[in-house]
C-alpha cells in the first residue's frame, strides 16, 4: 500500500464520517377502527304494540326514549301529596301519580312551549277515551289553518291524526274549563321537550295506563317552570 493510496482511503473515510446518516425508516402502525357504540336498552315489553284499541298504537322503537322518561315506579319525591294525586314537573318533563305507601308511578311528559306553559291546581273532571280535538279560538286566531277543527266545526276526528291521541283528562278549576289537558298524542322523539301550547303530553302507551289509575276529581299540580323553553311544535 503506497502513500498515495493511503491518502485517498483516508479522505473517503473522513468524508463518509461526515455524511448525514439515512433516514430511519418509518414503519405504519395499524390503527384500530374505533369500536361501534353499545346498542341501545330495549324498550321495556309494555311499551310494544298495543293492537286491542280502537286505532292500533305502534311500539316504541329502541333509542328513541331516553331511560328516565320511561314508565316506573319510584320512591315518591312529594309525601306530603295524597295517594291519587298527580304533579306535574315540567323542568324536569315527568308526572308523578301518586300510589302510596312511599311510591309514585313517574312518567315522561312533554310540556307547554315558552310563553305557553300553564301551571297551578285543578282537578280531572273527566276524560275521554279517542277523544276528538276541539281547537279553541285562541289557539285558531294564532294559527288559522286549524280553523276546520273549531268547536263550531266539530273539532277533529279521533285517530292516529289527532294531537290528542288515546286519551284525554279535561282539567278544570272551580268548575271551570282551564282548557288544559294531560293527554296522548306525543311523538318519542319529542317526549321531554317543551312541544305544546301548554298541555301536557304523553306517549300513548302512557295516557292509556295513567287513564286507567285515575278516577274523575282527582287532583292535579303543576308546578311552576322557571328553566327556558325551545319551541319545537306548538298544538
Amino acid at each position: 500500500m503506497n502513500r498515495r493510496f493511503f491518502l485517498a482511503s483516508s479522505g473517503a473515510v473522513a468524508l463518509s464520517a461526515c455524511a448525514a446518516p439515512p433516514p430511519p425508516v418509518q414503519r405504519r402502525v395499524p390503527v384500530e377502527p374505533p369500536a361501534p357504540p353499545p346498542p341501545p336498552p330495549p324498550m321495556p315489553a309494555h311499551y310494544g304494540a298495543i293492537l286491542d284499541e280502537p286505532y292500533p298504537v305502534p311500539a316504541i322503537p329502541d333509542g328513541v326514549v331516553p331511560e328516565h322518561l320511561w314508565r316506573q315506579q319510584v320512591d315518591n319525591p312529594f309525601p306530603n301529596q295524597p295517594e291519587g294525586a298527580i304533579v306535574v314537573d315540567p323542568d324536569a318533563a315527568n308526572l308523578h301519580l301518586i300510589l302510596g305507601e312511599g311510591r309514585a308511578m313517574r312518567y315522561g311528559v312533554s310540556v307547554g312551549a315558552s310563553g305557553f306553559g300553564w301551571d297551578g291546581d285543578a282537578v280531572i273532571q273527566y276524560g275521554r277515551e279517542w277523544p276528538r280535538w276541539k281547537v279553541p279560538a285562541e289557539m285558531i286566531a294564532r294559527q288559522p289553518e286549524f280553523a276546520p277543527y273549531s268547536v263550531a266545526n266539530g273539532g277533529m276526528d279521533p285517530g292516529p291524526g289527532n294531537p290528542l291521541g288515546a286519551r284525554a283528562l279535561y282539567l278544570f278549576q272551580n268548575d271551570v274549563d282551564t282548557l288544559y289537558r294531560i293527554h296522548g298524542g306525543c311523538e318519542p322523539k319529542y317526549l321531554g321537550q317543551a312541544v305544546s301550547s301548554g298541555c301536557i303530553r304523553m306517549l300513548d302507551h302512557d295516557v292509556i295506563d295513567l287513564y286507567e289509575r285515575v278516577p274523575w276529581g282527582s287532583p292535579v299540580t303543576v308546578l311552576h317552570s322557571v328553566k327556558p323553553a325551545r319551541l319545537v311544535s306548538l298544538y
